[in-house]
């Protein structure tokens, strides 16, 4: 909101949750097939993508939703690292002034978050663990109240004091030249998409809420079942006869009973070194949130639901409504390639400023 101000920012919100809105009704008509009334269920988004759009389009949602998984894994990471690193600053300018340099870094923590996420990334059927969902209802209602506490006595101080930071209609900074903020504000708007592209889950919460999103080290965790659950059954596929894939070796830690299955061991530990690997290296939280937006926004949320409903609802080439839904998914195609660029251009002055695996907050 500060970067693109109170009237394109506000605009801007307002402009993706309409389309979300707008592509989700979309796949709610995509949820039965090949009747919308009393056709089989589509139980899940690549579902739906393979029955109405065929095996090769189911492919690619594969892939870009698999990777879409995969960033906000170290996306989770990263903002973990952050909002430790933030309190620990925050101690800091209270000992030693506002004035002082409190800058650290956020690698230890990310190779703390990286040590717990190996043990829970062990726990099998980890999406069924009920309490997650009230746990995430609560750090979510949570940091919320703490955000809008915060706000709200800057703004008495300020009334107090008789003074307070002005808000700017347009946004931007004058202290950045037009074309870095330029740059900023499609970051911004990969912000926003990143925040808005969830509309693929409507199809999987239908028939009920599945506890899919997270706050930090849970999220970390729950977001990226879908990755493990897609390896483990293709290798379990693949070697039906390996004992090491498949095998379940029953172990028990006081009295907490366990087992273990050295493939998942390997793969599940080496999937999250990789992760916080990548995060420690690229450590900027606008920019990758932004790049993440653009990855999954457009294909996600606006081209395979209005594809979809193309196809099932047989509207013909070259009608109007056939030409306003090519054109909204081609304007957001368009837009997203731009916060892609603006995101990698983000990145690309990050790793000149700061060293890989150097950066500190």
């Amino acid at each position: 909101m500060a970067q693109l101000g109170w009237i394109i920012g506000i605009s801007s919100i307002l402009l993706f949750a309409i389309v979300n809105l707008y592509t989700s009704n979309l796949l709610a008509d995509c949820y039965r097939s090949p009747d919308p009334v009393t056709g089989k269920r589509n139980c899940t988004y690549m579902e739906a993508v393979r029955i109405n759009l065929g095996g090769k389009m189911h492919m690619l949602c594969a892939f870009v939703q698999y990777n879409s998984l995969i960033g906000p894994a170290i996306g989770y990471t990263i903002t973990t690292a952050i909002s430790v690193v933030t309190i620990r600053k925050t101690n800091c300018f209270h000992q030693n002034g506002i004035a002082s340099s409190c800058q650290f870094s956020t690698n230890p923590y990310m190779i703390g978050l990286g040590i717990v996420e190996i043990f829970l990334s062990q726990i099998p059927h980890f999406h069924k663990l009920s309490w997650l969902s009230i746990l995430a209802a609560a750090t979510s209602f949570g940091y919320a109240s703490i955000g809008a506490g915060l706000s709200l006595a800057l703004i008495i101080q300020g009334i107090e004091a008789g003074k307070g930071k002005g808000t700017s209609l347009m946004g931007g900074s004058k202290k950045l030249s037009p074309i870095d903020n330029f740059w900023k504000i499609f970051i911004a708007l990969g912000n926003i998409a990143l925040a808005s592209c969830y509309s693929q889950i409507a199809i999987d919460i239908q028939g009920t809420i599945l506890p899919l999103h997270f706050k930090m080290i849970y999220t970390d965790m729950v977001v990226v079942q879908p990755i493990f659950s897609g390896v483990e059954t293709w290798a379990s596929q693949r070697w039906p006869s390996s004992s090491f894939v498949n095998g379940e070796y029953p172990m028990s830690i006081g009295k907490m009973k366990l087992n273990l299955n050295f493939f998942r061991l390997v793969w599940r530990s080496m999937f999250v070194v990789v992760v916080t690997v990548l995060a420690m290296a690229m450590p900027f939280f606008n920019e990758i949130l932004a790049l993440l937006g653009a990855i999954g926004f457009w294909p996600l949320t606006v081209y395979f639901p209005v594809e979809m409903y193309i196809v099932r609802k047989k509207i013909k080439k070259g009608t109007t409504r056939w030409f306003g839904l090519k054109t909204l998914s081609m304007a957001f195609m368009l837009l997203s390639v731009a916060i892609a660029c603006a995101a990698i251009h983000g990145v690309n002055q990050s790793l000149h400023k700061y060293k890989p695996f150097m950066y500190k907050e």
